[in-house]
């Protein structure tokens, strides 16, 4: 083992950094802070920690970022992923509308890519989650998403490197190839828009 790898047991028994991960768990459920749930979360699963504290801190993540989109979409404002706590929040959502789509809950993963595409100010994003949503609705279950219309040549550079933006095909040839689809999710977002 080199210097620069993590001795994971010694974490284990450092109390420094097991009081560390204690004041970080107090102040992400004092803060509802994302980004801090995700620390502890990348902590956890590190250390190989107890599954039902990490799924805690799951739930955690998936109910709080709710609450945060609510509170977006009532007061018709965006998630600004120059903000670190809303792209976390925004990461969150994406994750679980994937866990969503991967359980074979097209409705619940369409909705969250929906709101998604409605709530994220950055244009290339939105575009993607538009995507997402019109990929869904076309009828492509997980596994043809992943193995056919992903590209696995992933930016992990970029903040946004948790959200799929990179396809086998352009943007431009899938917003062609599903245009019913992406029609069909531009009127539901006009809709949400004429709502407020």
């Amino acid at each position: 083992m080199n210097a620069d790898e993590i001795n994971i047991e010694e974490l284990k028994q450092n109390n420094d950094f097991l009081d560390f991960l204690k004041t970080l768990e107090v102040q992400m459920k004092e803060e509802s802070s994302i980004v801090k749930g995700y620390q502890l979360l990348d902590a956890k699963i590190l250390m190989n920690d107890n599954e039902d504290e990490i799924n805690d801190i799951f739930t955690f993540l998936v109910s709080s970022s709710f609450d945060k989109l609510s509170d977006k979409l009532a007061n018709n404002l965006k998630f600004n992923i120059k903000d670190s706590e809303d792209l976390f929040t925004a990461r969150a959502m994406y994750e679980h509308a994937l866990q969503l789509y991967s359980e074979d809950d097209k409705k619940g993963a369409k909705e969250l890519f929906l709101a998604l595409a409605h709530t994220i100010d950055d244009d290339d994003l939105s575009e993607s989650m538009l995507i997402h949503s019109a990929i869904v609705m076309a009828g492509y279950s997980f596994d043809e998403f992943i193995d056919k219309l992903v590209d696995s040549n992933i930016d992990t550079t970029s903040d946004t490197s948790y959200f799929i933006q990179d396809f086998t095909q352009p943007k431009d040839t899938l917003m062609t190839m599903l245009a019913k689809y992406i029609n069909e999710a531009k009127n539901i977002l006009f809709k949400i828009e004429g709502a407020k």
